[in-house]
Parts: C-alpha cells; sequence; structure tokens
C-alpha cells in the first residue's frame, strides 16, 4: 500500500506539467508589429514629418501669452491664401527673432498641423522672417534652443581667428 500512495501524487503532478507543456504553445506567444509612425515623441504635441506643409502669410498677431490647452511657448497668427492660421513656434527664440515678429512682416513657416484640444495649430519646423531662417525644431519635430545671431557670429569669428592662428605657427 505504501508504494500506492506515492506513485499517485507522483503521476498526477507529471500528468499536470504534461499538460501545461501542451498547452503553452496553444497560447500566442509572438508580440505583435507596431504600425510605423514618424510621429515626434516627448513632451507636447506630436509632430508629423511625413505631413509638412509650406506656410506663407502675414503676421497678424504675435501671442506670448500661454492659453490653457495650447502648446506653450510663442504663437503666430498668420494669414495667408488658405485663411488664418495658429503658427506655435516655441519657447525659444533668440532675442532678435524674437523683435523680429511684428504684426504686417511676411513669414514662410515650414512645418506640420497638429490637432490639440479641438484645434488645429501649424508646428513651425523653419521660420522664415526678415530674410532669416531660423530652425524651430528637428527634423523629428524635437524643440530646439535657438541661438541669437550675434552669438553665432561670435563663434564664427572665433573659429576663423582659431584657424588664423594655428595657420600661423
Amino acid at each position: 500500500m505504501r508504494c500506492t500512495r506515492f506513485t499517485k501524487p507522483t503521476l498526477v503532478i507529471a500528468g499536470l506539467l504534461t499538460g501545461l507543456l501542451l498547452a503553452i504553445p496553444a497560447v500566442p506567444l509572438g508580440a505583435q508589429e507596431a504600425a510605423e509612425s514618424h510621429l515626434g515623441r516627448g513632451f507636447g504635441p506630436a509632430y508629423d514629418a511625413a505631413h509638412e506643409i509650406t506656410f506663407s502669410g502675414t503676421i497678424q498677431d504675435v501671442v506670448s501669452q500661454h492659453v490653457a490647452g495650447s502648446p506653450a511657448g510663442i504663437h503666430l497668427l498668420v494669414a495667408g491664401p488658405q485663411g488664418v492660421v495658429d503658427a506655435h513656434v516655441g519657447p525659444f527664440l533668440s532675442k532678435e527673432t524674437k523683435e523680429s515678429l511684428q504684426a504686417g512682416m511676411p513669414v514662410r513657416i515650414v512645418g506640420a498641423m497638429s490637432l490639440q484640444e479641438g484645434k488645429n495649430y501649424l508646428l513651425a519646423r523653419e521660420l522664415t522672417v526678415g530674410g532669416s531662417t531660423v530652425t524651430v525644431r528637428s527634423e523629428r519635430g524635437v524643440l530646439l534652443p535657438v541661438h541669437s545671431p550675434r552669438a553665432q557670429r561670435a563663434r564664427t569669428q572665433k573659429t576663423s581667428q582659431l584657424q588664423i592662428e594655428a595657420g600661423a605657427r
């Protein structure tokens, strides 16, 4: 009798383990592939580089006060052939660029439209105003800190000076 007591639980456990091993392949273990997306990730609204547009028009208003539900930073209300567009240019513009943003100035914006809180915004990637072009976002839509033209010129002059000094040796 002693032998039957130990063999029955052993057979039951062996049967359960066999059943589990046979059941595992029946459960789908493969992960589903995610749909390919070119939307920018991170904080703020998503940037869809695949649907970039170029919008030209005249600045009607420069809005620097944050409105609840809108992307943070400076907004330009730009009137163009397609109507008035709210263009988000971000919080990182240089002082010189901010000063050049005046009502009545012609502007060209390369960017992507984004729907946020039921309203469309043109997320500017590149802003051309007053003959100068400023890159606001990377090609993936990440806001970039913008250096002032004065700082850029100083950096260029410093590099040139270093090259001249290195050549004089």
